[in-house]
């Protein structure tokens, strides 16, 4: 209401006129989405695609990028560990209101929420049912021609009626962190035959797809991280356009586990025996795994299939014959199956990924090395290497690796000594370097060595139970490090060196002491106020004397 803001608006108003055709629809797009919400990259670049705005992700990406550049969204911090350097975005409280105006005004996106008008009957391309609605099923159809909408996208409350059979020429189904969504009020979803992007993410109440899957043929995006699926139905193999494969579950008690497919209409918690069918017996005896997504055979037909997630190699070499046919996947990610036998299969079926840029290998027993090593030939455009479980050391081939540009490294205990740093430091394209959880054998003081480390940006240290980690940075070393984010869980730290990082800009930090059979929870809350109060006092310090004046975050 004040009529200074008035003169700001229409200064923004002329930003977006002066947007260029293509982000004008991109821009305004983002209008879906609730006020403060972190829109991921992932999620609107995907739509995106799926709406037409753009026909390949890395223009889509690059799209995104503009708008941030033009300043018509803000990225947001949490991105920052990110190959793609923005990895989220919010709109600006002023901006989001032109986004509004401008799509209401052109029909393009309506917004059902609490004090909306539902009184026009509107023809609007795509719907978005804000949590605070509380509607019934007439209103809706009173409210919006069904028959017109392209895309809904629900928030808050699931309710069955707000798919509708009338939704003949539905693209894009995005129900992520919907409350209450259910089995059952998906198994008709075949019949949305244009769908190109369906989104289940977080809907923990999902335990399985329906057979009907399988005819949504047109289907590019398909995203069931943290949802409770580990078995994906045989119809999958018949979604020769797919691309996308987002997958990789929460975790879920033996009393949760999802129905099999002969009592596929049982309640998600049933007893241990349905009629002599125990689920759990059933789910293990086919080779299915928390956290992990066991696929069926036929999944090489799929080849347009760029992102797999959570793979199981349970099936052994049957399924690792598959991935050899995904000759278009750029993003792999293993997590249970990895054994000693199935190792030069593995490694052959990787060498003909020549387009792979992202590879995770999870292993909870078996030496990780025996994969990497066997890797006479590692995919040349490989930018991303995620390791967790124990590897006995760094094969030869990553020192003269000149693509890499991220590594993590979880529960791997390799030893801190000069030569694995050296081996890290000299890795000439590395950006960003994520230790965790044991990654590393703590020996005394970790050294950063000088001239070491030389594009690095960021680097996450994460330590689990030890007493004492003392780290230290010599001049010269990591030159344009930005970022230090510092993870300390029932363990002090001793740090030198933070003045001599030229670039630093920001530094997180992050204490926690966790009560035990020897420690209350109040002691251990007091434990983690001094070391934390005491860590602060240490940075300040050092950073007081560090030119680039970097700042503090405690977490």
């Amino acid at each position: 209401m004040n009529p200074k803001f008035e003169v700001i608006k229409a200064v923004l108003m002329k930003s977006y006129d002066g947007l260029p055709y293509y982000l004008k629809s991109c821009f305004l797009y983002l209008s879906i989405f609730p006020e403060d919400l972190n829109v991921s990259r992932r999620r609107l670049v995907c739509r995106w695609i799926a709406e037409g705005y753009s026909w390949d992700k890395s223009i889509a990406d690059k799209y995104f990028i503009e708008l941030i550049e033009r300043s018509m969204i803000l990225p947001t911090q949490q991105s920052i560990l990110s190959r793609q350097v923005f990895d989220s975005c919010q709109l600006h409280d002023l901006i989001r209101d032109i986004s509004i105006a401008k799509s209401m005004e052109e029909n393009l996106v309506f917004r059902l929420e609490e004090g909306c008008n539902s009184n026009t009957r509107g023809t609007v391309r795509h719907l978005s049912i804000s949590s605070n609605w509380e509607g019934d099923e007439r209103e809706l159809e009173n409210t919006v021609e069904l028959s017109r909408i392209r895309s809904l996208t629900v928030f808050g409350n699931w309710r069955p009626f707000y798919i509708s059979e009338k939704m003949r020429f539905l693209r894009v189904l995005d129900l992520e962190s919907t409350e209450g969504l259910a089995d059952h009020h998906l198994e008709h979803i075949g019949k949305h035959i244009h769908l190109r992007y369906l989104s289940l993410r977080r809907c923990e109440g999902v335990f399985y797809l329906p057979n009907s899957v399988g005819d949504l043929r047109q289907l590019e995006t398909l995203d069931i991280k943290f949802t409770r699926i580990f078995m994906l139905p045989e119809t999958i193999t018949k979604l020769s356009k797919l691309c996308f494969l987002h997958a990789g579950n929460v975790f879920c008690d033996q009393e949760e586990w999802p129905a099999p497919p002969c009592c596929i209409s049982a309640p998600i918690r049933f007893s241990w025996s349905r009629g002599g069918c125990s689920p759990y017996m059933w789910y293990k005896k086919h080779g299915a795994r928390p956290f992990s997504l066991k696929v069926p055979r036929g999944i090489g037909k799929l080849k347009n299939l760029q992102a797999l997630g959570c793979l199981d190699l349970e099936r052994g070499n049957a399924v690792i014959e598959e991935i050899k046919a995904l000759t278009s996947l750029r993003k792999l990610r293993v997590s249970f199956g990895i054994r000693t036998e199935n190792v030069p299969e593995f490694c052959s079926a990787i060498s003909c990924l020549r387009r792979l840029e992202s590879l995770t290998l999870e292993s909870w027993g078996e030496n990780l090395y025996d994969y990497l090593n066997g890797m006479s030939s590692p995919p040349e455009n490989l930018q991303s290497l995620k390791l967790s479980g124990y590897v006995e050391k760094l094969p030869e081939w990553i020192k003269g690796h000149q693509n890499l540009m991220k590594l993590k490294l979880q529960r791997t205990n390799l030893s801190s000594n000069c030569e694995i740093m050296q081996v890290l430091g000299n890795l000439p394209n590395l950006s960003i370097l994520l230790l965790e959880d044991e990654a590393i054998q703590i020996e005394g003081t970790i050294t950063f060595q000088s001239d070491l480390f030389r594009n690095l940006r960021v680097l996450e240290l994460y330590y689990l139970s030890m007493e004492i980690v003392s780290l230290k940075f010599e001049e010269t070393s990591m030159p344009k490090l930005e970022l230090l984010r510092l993870e300390l869980i029932n363990c002090t730290a001793g740090l030198a060196g933070l003045q001599l990082l030229p670039s630093i800009k920001e530094m997180r930090l992050s204490i926690g002491v966790y009560p035990d059979g020897s420690i209350t929870e109040e002691l251990a809350q007091k434990v983690t106020n001094c070391r934390t109060k005491k860590t602060k006092e240490d940075i300040r310090e050092q950073f007081a004397n560090n030119k680039n004046k970097p700042i503090l975050k405690v977490e």
